[in-house]
């Protein structure tokens, strides 16, 4: 099988480059690998070569990083960047959990979410937690499940995976759906000569609506969270 690797940690990030190595070396699949230069965490859709070219600079075999975002490295390897087009795309393992409305932000997701605007099956991979990551379990786990996620990839959407971060390793999988978060973020501002403000972000503590079922919740319990999610936006009847 011929697969695309890309995430949104960077072409250096240790998830993208076990993942790599292991779908090469243990199961023989053809894996391209093009990744954003530097860590374009939290950049959602955006797609750069809209405005300009990007750039793929050559990083080993079948390997390159892209100047440009998550959606850009899928985009130039769909249309021509590649010598042939993917059967599979993987986005990932991102470094920490991408749980409901993480979704709205993540380059993780929207790399996936442009690969099957394209028509190709693709899977997001995020690894839950952080601090000590336990890659070598997340990357053993994503290539023994492999045909068994890519299986359940239906048109029009793709699969949101998440892996608890332990040890031993998830107790199962389960079909869920993606949690609603509130972040409660707040900013400081400081202004300077000239009327110049400078804001900071400071991170709030996360609140997830309560439910069984979500994504938050299986991952919680020791279980790999796997979320269908569709491209195309949801239209609500309004009332006359």
């Amino acid at each position: 099988m011929n697969i695309l690797l890309t995430n949104d940690d960077g072409i250096g990030s240790e998830g993208l480059l076990k993942l790599a190595d292991v779908l090469r070396s243990r199961l023989g699949h053809r894996v391209y690998v093009i990744a954003p230069d530097v860590d374009r965490s939290g950049v959602s859709h955006g797609i750069s070569i809209l405005n300009g070219p990007v750039k793929l600079s050559a990083r080993g075999e079948d390997t390159w990083r892209c100047s440009g975002l998550p959606a850009d490295c899928v985009i130039v390897a769909m249309l021509g960047g590649l010598e042939e087009k993917p059967d599979l795309v993987l986005s990932g393992i991102n470094r920490g959990a991408n749980l409901g409305t993480d979704l709205v932000y993540s380059g993780t997701a929207a790399a996936a979410r442009q690969a099957s605007i394209m028509g190709v099956p693709a899977i997001a991979l995020s690894l839950n937690g952080s601090g000590v990551y336990h890659w070598d379990m997340a990357v053993s786990w994503s290539a023994d499940h492999l045909e068994e996620l890519a299986a359940l990839w239906e048109e029009n959407t793709f699969l949101n995976v998440n892996i608890p971060n332990t040890p031993a390793g998830p107790e199962g999988m389960v079909i869920t759906r993606p949690v609603i978060k509130h972040y409660n973020d707040k900013m400081s501002m400081v202004t300077s000569r000239g009327s110049t403000r400078w804001c900071f972000l400071e991170y709030g503590q996360e609140v997830n609506e309560p439910g069984e079922g979500t994504d938050h919740d299986a991952v919680s319990r020791n279980f790999v969270s796997i979320s269908t999610v569709c491209n195309q936006p949801a239209v609500k009847k309004i009332r006359s």
